[in-house]
This record gives C-alpha cells, sequence and structure tokens, in this order.
C-alpha cells in the first residue's frame, strides 16, 4: 500500500514572496491606502486572502475588493515573481517514486496549477486542492480530507501512511484534526517553536522531510 505524501505550497515548495508582497502592494495602492508593512504580510502567508487584508486593515465591507485588485496584480506578475525552495524539486521527485504525492494550498487551485507546471515539477503530483475546493480553508482538515478522497485513500489504514508538510502551524493543526501525520519545515513563515507545538518531525526543508519519510518505510511507520 502506498503511503500519501500531501504538500502545502507558500514557503514549503515554493517562494513567492515577491509576489504576494506585490499583490498586496497594488491592493492597498488601488484603495489609496499606503503599502502594509512587509513583516506584518509574510506573519500572515498560509491564511486565506479575506484573512490576511482583514488583518491588515481593510474594511470588512471592501474586502472583496481588495482581493479582486491583488488577484489583478498577481496574475501578471506571479510566474516570474516565483521560484521552487531548495530541494523542493528533489523532494516532489522522491516522493513521487513511493507515494501519491498532492498539494493542499490556500492559493486557488488554478493558480497553483498554472504555477507547478510552470516551475516543471506538476508530473509528481496527482491532485492539487485549493481554496476554490473547500468551504473551510486550513486549519480545518476539510482540505486535506478532499486531498485524500481524491486520492481514493480514505481508509483508516490509508490515513495512518498519510503524511502533510507545511511550513505552518495551519498545516500541522490541520494535519492533527485530519488525523495524519504533520511533518514541520522551517525553511517558510512559520516559526519553529510553534511548530513544534503541534510536531516533533520539523525539518529545514521539503527534501530532508521526505528522506525521513522514505526511511520510515523501512521502519514500519
Amino acid at each position: 500500500m502506498k503511503k500519501t505524501i500531501l504538500f502545502d505550497l507558500d514557503g514549503t515548495l515554493i517562494d513567492s514572496t515577491p509576489a504576494i508582497l506585490d499583490g498586496f502592494n497594488a491592493a492597498f495602492r488601488a484603495h489609496g491606502k499606503s503599502t502594509p508593512n512587509h513583516e506584518t504580510v509574510k506573519a500572515l502567508v498560509g491564511h486565506p486572502l479575506d484573512v490576511m487584508f482583514a488583518g491588515l486593515g481593510a474594511p470588512t465591507q471592501l474586502v472583496p475588493d481588495y482581493i479582486a485588485a491583488y488577484k489583478a496584480r498577481y496574475e501578471q506578475i506571479f510566474l516570474e515573481q516565483t521560484s521552487l525552495l531548495e530541494g523542493a524539486a528533489g523532494a516532489l521527485a522522491l516522493a513521487s517514486e513511493f507515494a501519491d504525492v498532492g498539494v493542499v494550498t490556500t492559493k486557488t487551485s488554478k493558480f497553483s496549477i498554472i504555477l507547478l507546471e510552470h516551475l516543471g515539477v506538476m508530473g509528481f503530483i496527482k491532485t492539487v486542492i485549493g481554496r476554490d475546493d473547500v468551504v473551510n480553508p486550513k486549519p480545518d482538515p476539510e482540505p486535506i480530507n478532499t486531498a485524500l478522497d481524491r486520492l481514493g485513500k480514505t481508509s483508516a489504514q490509508d490515513k495512518a501512511r498519510a503524511f502533510m508538510v507545511g511550513d505552518t502551524t495551519m498545516d500541522l493543526e490541520a494535519a492533527r484534526r485530519a488525523g495524519v501525520v504533520g511533518v514541520g519545515l522551517v525553511c517558510g513563515y512559520g516559526k519553529e517553536a510553534s511548530l513544534r507545538e503541534y510536531s516533533n518531525l520539523i525539518f529545514k526543508n521539503a527534501f530532508e522531510a521526505v528522506k525521513f519519510i522514505v526511511a520510515s518505510e523501512h521502519r514500519g511507520i
């Protein structure tokens, strides 16, 4: 029985920080506001856009307009301003040799698939679950459960052999609530101390995490 490895996207497989910051700058400028503090934006990465804009002070009734302005700018620049993180391509290639691989992100699946194809790694991935595929985003377990359902991996045995790899506590909380193994990474936006509150499995990057999961196969994990 194959294992399942689900990866977060931002801060786990890709660095899209320049594109994200550019998009937020454009959205606030479009509404006559000063650009937000970049460290504050980065601390919110992983949350859905509506939560991020609310956290940055956008008026509640205007949040949909801010999101529209963000997406209009992001669509123009996200391919050129996004790159794979160190070890990400190797992680996906190795993972695909012994596991069913999926991506679970709060980006829309539309942008995510285009981006993964552009970066040359979509061939390793069997399913992509984005914000538009679920009602409740991470840390709710729905995105993970949706990915497992699409992969036909819904039994208790399947879940015991499923991993969620991500760089924020939202990834690890979603993993815990979905009943899969959470694996944290320190190459993204989360803080190691916070990640350790949810998992003892913390690694430098996605490749190191996948190497551990491969080794766990031989230990019966």
